[in-house]
Order: structure tokens, then C-alpha cells, then sequence
């Protein structure tokens, strides 16, 4: 702040000013070389002779030297920084993902060198447009894609033009898939959940969807079928579809529970579709965790808040970023390698919303549990990890 004396302002003393960032130039100076031999120890090390690397790094380490990225980018024809699509907020339901993959994305970014530049894009025609304008200005090395889905051009757009990119996604309704890629094994989350379900002895687990031909919906509704059919339990009629979102997932599980002869659990492929469908077991007079058991999608922050907690199918977002910023890292480096693809298992995380086995007409819990085995707030599979909530 600049002092004021008879309506004059004074100059800021000398203790206050702001200390001004080394320069290469000073770092020479300091360590008695070159200015071309501090751009060896920070861009080419094994240029330098053992001892000068290290008069000079230490050098750099004691006047907090960081080399200009602009400078940097000139030479070597990299920004060292990713471009992600800012996706509006779904308030039908995504559960946080979408936000939890950016923050993760960039610190991943940023422990490997690079930034995340975000933008804003109303549709996959006006994103297409800021990758072609990104490109042309060299603002950025590569993308991320995000929210993969049936006849996207996106992939298609920036495999024509050279771009260099990775989704977090698989290329749904492709065969084969010509870009690298990071998803989530969502059909293995929904079984996990299936023979957690089953476990505690339900046998009438239905199942709430998104449409037939969301990519992301369709593996986890197949996960649900797989789970029935291995565990050779009855399926017909089970399964009710819907727009996401809370209001959605109430009417479905109305629907269930008026229609579903006798259903006891339910598995949702979102979370916001599972809050719906614990109101809706409230409407019909039910305790959820007791009379019906329900499991979501997600693990969505308000998952742990909800009174019961609701169990759910925990992605592992630091693993995909981390994987996504990786893949992109090596792509670049080298873009004829081999097309690296990879599934991630997911962690089923178990709550008090799936309860601890079927109700009796009695009132009383009967659960194939009782007889021994995990404890019904262990994680079940679906990861290589253990966890358990508190």
C-alpha cells in the first residue's frame, strides 16, 4: 500500500517491495558459467560435466530460478498444456464426475509439467470449432475428451487434422478404435452390486436405467444382466428406463415397486436417479435399507450425507487422470506408438442403504450374511482395492 503524507503519496519503502524473480542471466552470474550452460542444465543436462550440473542446478535451487515457459515453447514448439472441454453442470444427475475429473486431471497435468487449459462449448459442433481454433494459434499440445458417446465426431475431427488427444470414454458403437482411451468397467461396478444384492439374500433386484443407446447406460445395464443370469435369478420385467435425474428416478421406482412382483432391491445407475428411488420407497411406506434395498452410481459427495447412506459404485477418477494425462504425455512423444486402451475397475462401497438383507414378513432380517463372511460395510469386488466407509 502506498502511504499518504499532506495528500502526497509517498514511494513504498524499501522493505516492502516486491522481490524481483530471478533471471537466467542472474543464475549465470551466481554460478560463474554461461548463459548457455544454465539453458544445458535445465533443457540438456548430460551436455554438462557432472560438477558443473551441479554448481549450476544448485545454483538454480538457491535463487528459485524457474525457466520462462514462453521461451521454452518457442524452442521446442511445445506449450506444455492440455485442452479440456468446461461441460456445464448436469443437474439431471452426474454426480460430480465430470468436476471431480478436472480437478484430478489437473493435478495430474501439472505433477507431469503441463497445465489444463479449459474452455466452453455448448455442443460437440462448437467444440470441434475451438479445437480448430486452439490448433491453428499452437496454443495447445493436445485434448482430452470427455462424455464419449454414439456418433461422436469429435474423435473423427482430430484423427483428420493431426490433433493429438485421449478420451475418457470408450468410442461407443465403434468397433474398433483408431485413439488412445481411459474408462471406467461400469457393467463390472453394476455386478458388483448385483451379488452384493444377492448376498443378502434379495432374488428380486431391479433395475433403473438411462435410454437404450446411452454407451455409458447400456454398460451398466449390461453388468446388471450378467449379474442376474450368473447368478441364474429372474430378470423379466425388472428393468424400467428414464431421462436421469432425481424426478426420474422417483417415477421409475414407482413404477418398480407398483409393478415388480415383490421387488426388494434395487441398483440405479446413477446416483441422482438412487436418491429418487429412496424417495420413492419412502412413498410407498417402505424403510430403504430395510424394506428395500437401493444402490447407486457414482459415489457422489452427497452419497455419505444422505440419511441412510447410500451405497454406490465408487470410479476411480485419480487413476483415469492420471492415466489420461500419461497417455497423452506418450502420444505426443512419440504419435506412431501402438493405440494404448485401458478399462479401470471400479470399488463398490457399501452403505447402509442396501441394508443388511431381506425383511421377512415377520419384521426380522434374514441375510445369507448371518452365516459368516464379510461384514456388509466392506467394499466388495469390482476393485483390487479394500475400503470401508465410517
Amino acid at each position: 500500500m502506498l502511504a499518504i503524507e499532506d495528500g502526497v503519496a509517498l514511494a513504498p519503502r524499501l522493505g516492502c517491495q516486491v522481490k524481483r524473480r530471478p533471471t537466467i542471466e542472474t543464475v549465470a552470474k551466481q554460478a560463474g558459467v554461461s548463459r548457455q550452460t544454465v539453458s544445458n542444465a535445465a533443457n540438456a543436462p548430460h551436455r554438462l560435466r557432472p560438477e558443473t550440473l551441479r554448481k549450476v542446478l544448485g545454483t538454480i535451487d538457491e535463487l528459485g530460478y524457474r525457466p520462462s515457459q514462453a521461451a521454452r515453447s518457442l524452442r521446442t514448439r511445445s506449450t506444455q498444456v492440455i485442452g479440456c472441454r468446461l461441460l456445464p453442470h448436469d443437474h439431471a444427475g452426474t454426480g460430480g464426475i465430470l468436476d471431480r475429473l478436472l480437478h484430478a486431471l489437473c493435478d495430474a497435468a501439472r505433477a507431469n509439467g503441463y497445465n489444463v487449459l479449459t474452455f466452453s462449448a455448448g455442443s460437440d459442433d462448437e467444440e470441434i470449432e475451438v479445437f480448430d481454433d486452439l490448433l491453428r494459434r499452437h496454443t495447445v499440445d493436445g485434448f482430452v475428451l470427455a462424455n464419449t458417446h454414439h456418433g461422436d465426431a469429435r474423435p473423427g475431427w482430430l484423427l483428420e487434422q493431426g490433433g493429438r488427444f485421449v478420451a475418457f470414454g470408450r468410442p461407443w458403437g465403434a468397433e474398433h478404435s483408431h485413439h488412445p482411451w481411459v474408462d471406467v468397467d461400469g457393467a463390472a461396478g453394476t455386478a458388483a452390486a448385483v451379488e452384493h444384492l444377492a448376498e443378502l439374500g434379495h432374488s428380486r433386484i431391479g433395475f433403473i436405467g438411462f435410454p437404450e443407446g446411452s454407451g455409458v447406460g447400456d454398460d451398466r445395464s449390461r453388468g446388471w444382466e450378467q449379474g442376474m443370469a450368473g447368478l441364474h435369478l429372474p430378470s423379466v420385467g425388472l428393468v424400467v428406463r428414464g431421462e436421469g435425474g432425481l424426478a426420474s428416478g422417483r417415477a421409475l421406482a414407482d413404477q418398480l415397486l407398483s409393478t415388480g412382483d415383490g421387488v426388494t432391491a434395487l441398483v440405479c445407475v446413477s446416483d441422482a436417479m438412487a436418491v429418487g428411488a429412496m424417495r420413492a420407497v419412502e412413498d410407498h411406506g417402505g424403510r430403504v435399507g430395510v424394506d428395500v434395498a437401493v444402490v447407486g452410481f457414482d459415489d457422489s459427495p452427497a452419497a455419505s450425507l444422505l440419511r441412510p447412506r447410500l451405497t454406490s459404485v465408487r470410479q476411480p477418477i485419480e487413476s483415469v487422470a492420471h492415466n489420461l494425462v500419461e497417455m497423452l504425455i506418450a502420444t505426443l512423444a512419440r504419435p506412431s506408438r501402438r493405440v494404448s486402451h485401458l478399462l479401470l475397475p471400479p470399488t463398490l462401497v457399501v452403505r447402509e442403504s442396501s441394508g443388511e438383507g431381506v425383511a421377512s414378513s415377520s419384521g426380522q432380517v434374514a441375510s445369507r450374511k448371518r452365516a459368516g463372511g464379510k461384514s456388509p460395510q466392506d467394499t466388495l469386488p469390482g476393485s483390487n482395492r479394500k475400503e470401508q466407509t465410517k
